[in-house]
């Protein structure tokens, strides 16, 4: 008797405790990288709160240089971004997005004899420790904000198992 009475309270105490667990809040979301204006790139994941998601870009660019306007070597323009749900619910997002960019600047170069030079990579490194956003709807986050204006567009939702789940 005694025994059947503890097997009774231990499968009503896991039965409790599976049944007090949420499951796991994930969330979908689109990045958008816009450079003046013009978008340029894009990234998207779905990410589960309290984790994170890296993603690298890479974009080879070649230029003719010098007087004969001969090519040059080329430059590897990456962008990595790491995007982490901190917190979600059915109206609000927040993530921590890392970047890490290199690009190239606007100005065109010349040598002081009027040959031409290849624009200079730019590195440029930004965090925001927690962006936040109505769920489903943009918001920029500007990076550079001058030659070239650099801004991130980002939106984010619950995906469908997680907004069942609250």
């Amino acid at each position: 008797m005694w025994k059947t009475s503890i097997v009774a309270v231990l499968l009503g105490t896991s039965l409790l405790a599976h049944a007090q667990q949420r499951p796991p809040q994930v969330v979908q979301w689109e990045l958008q990288v816009l450079r003046d204006g013009q978008q340029i790139d894009a990234f998207d994941g779905t990410t589960t709160v309290g984790q994170a998601r890296t993603d690298t870009h890479h974009k080879v660019v070649q230029h003719n240089v010098g007087c004969k306007d001969q090519p040059a070597g080329s430059i590897d323009l990456a962008r990595t971004l790491t995007v982490s749900p901190l917190q979600a619910d059915g109206n609000e997002i927040t993530l921590s997005i890392d970047a890490q960019e290199t690009f190239e600047d606007d100005a065109a170069r010349q040598t002081d004899t009027g040959c031409k030079l290849p624009p200079q990579p730019r590195k440029v490194s930004a965090s925001h420790p927690g962006l936040k956003m109505a769920s489903g709807q943009w918001t920029s986050w500007t990076i550079v904000d001058k030659n070239p204006v650099l801004v991130y567009r980002v939106r984010a939702s619950l995906t469908n198992g997680s907004n069942a789940a609250n």
